[in-house]
């Protein structure tokens, strides 16, 4: 009697982290697709450009220095070699499973990013003189994309290894995140609709690999 009720217990812990996902996962997909439509639309977000004007006035040369460095993690380059690091790590572990969903979440949000900035192909804001050149379009933020889905998966691993250091690992990963998003409106290359909605679209791609069972 008492398994059962244990059983019975675990089964309604279950349902309840399937319902919590579920309602959160919905949630996330129904603002990335208003956001979708009001950026097909051509609807201006008022406070997409004072943002933008209301951050810069706290410029200076050395908060430059760092969102310089901070934008730097998540660029191509630096995603990649974190990229190519963890396959390598995963690798040695013989977590082969884990190598391979890794691939489809990067390579996919990648892929993803890039074709959702060709149709709707978005220009990038023009308020002020840019530090950084970027030629490609501005919805949805790469950026957003790429540190969500790289950064968000080892952050996933490293917790299911180290558990009892999960909260400050989810913590560090959650911060990085953020801090590269905000470089890019700092530096003026993204609105902050574009942020928003490569969060979500990372998280989206993110959560639905990680169900994924091989």
């Amino acid at each position: 009697m008492h398994d059962l009720q244990v059983s019975r217990q675990n089964l309604i812990n279950s349902l309840k982290r399937q319902g919590v996902w579920l309602i959160g996962y919905l949630l996330v997909l129904s603002i990335v697709a208003w956001l979708c439509t009001e950026v097909w639309e051509k609807e201006a977000f008022s406070f997409d450009r004072s943002f933008l004007l209301w951050v810069h006035q706290f410029a200076t040369p050395q908060l430059d220095s760092v969102m310089l460095f901070i934008t730097a993690l998540g660029n191509p380059g630096s995603v990649v070699t974190v990229f190519i690091s963890m396959l390598a790590w995963l690798g040695m572990k013989r977590q082969y499973a884990d190598d391979i969903r890794f691939i489809i979440v990067c390579v996919g949000g990648a892929a993803i990013s890039y074709v959702m900035k060709l149709f709707f192909a978005k220009p990038r804001p023009e308020l002020w003189t840019r530090l950084v050149s970027e030629t490609s379009f501005s919805f949805p933020s790469g950026h957003a994309v790429g540190s969500m889905v790289v950064y968000g998966f080892i952050c996933y691993i490293l917790a299911r290894k180290f558990p009892i250091y999960k909260r400050y690992i989810y913590a560090a990963a959650s911060i990085l995140i953020i801090a590269i998003g905000f470089s890019r409106l700092y530096l003026g290359v993204h609105y902050p609709t574009d942020i928003i909605a490569g969060y979500g679209v990372g998280i989206l791609w993110l959560t639905t690999c990680l169900k994924i069972r091989f």
